[in-house]
């Protein structure tokens, strides 16, 4: 499986997911950090073809400071999207807590890449299972150590992927989970 097939999947499933919290969803805001370049390009290309084919209109938020993050949720609140798909990327990782709050002080249903955002008070999130991520880096590192080349390697990609949905911050922003999201969750935060 291509890397770029798998990332246009893994849009595709994370807008599928906040369309079935948010049906009603026509307008979706992709927050994204300009400063990391590839990964932006990556992200909104496979985002806008993922949300073109299911009717959805992205409208494009850049943040790589806290401050802009905060300007982001200024026009965010103006613009009233009717959800927010947060890009996976280190910095956004870092201000996880910064953006769900901010996300429900604005009451704006969001999904992000990771389970700590979910775990910080963010709505839900779908993205690789970390530990399983680690556990592939340590068989990998494990079979060098025992002398295979990395070169003579195949390369690895995440293949357990997780839902966690925060039932808490949903509540507070006036959703009720679908029930059979909540039962496909991998987790769901009371």
């Amino acid at each position: 499986m291509s890397s770029a097939f798998f990332n246009r999947e893994l849009a595709a499933k994370q807008l599928g997911l906040l369309r079935e919290l948010v049906p009603a969803a026509t307008r979706v805001a992709a927050l994204v950090n300009p400063a990391n370049a590839v990964a932006t390009e990556t992200t909104l290309r496979d985002v806008e073809q993922a949300a073109g084919a299911m009717g959805l209109h992205i409208q494009v938020v850049h943040a790589s400071t806290s401050r802009e993050i905060d300007s982001a949720f200024t026009t965010l609140a103006r613009e009233r999207p009717d959800a927010l798909f947060v890009g996976e990327d280190p910095f956004l990782n870092s201000r996880r807590l910064q953006l769900s709050l901010a996300a429900m002080r604005h009451a704006i249903p969001a999904i992000y890449g990771g389970r700590e955002h979910a775990e910080a008070g963010g709505l839900m999130s779908y993205g690789s299972n970390i530990t399983d991520a680690y556990r592939q880096v340590g068989a990998y590192a494990g079979r060098i150590l025992k002398g295979s080349k990395p070169a003579d390697m195949p390369v690895m990609q995440a293949d357990k992927f997780e839902l966690v949905v925060n039932n808490q911050t949903a509540r507070t922003l006036g959703l009720t989970v679908p029930h059979t999201l909540l039962t496909s969750a991998d987790e769901v935060i009371e």
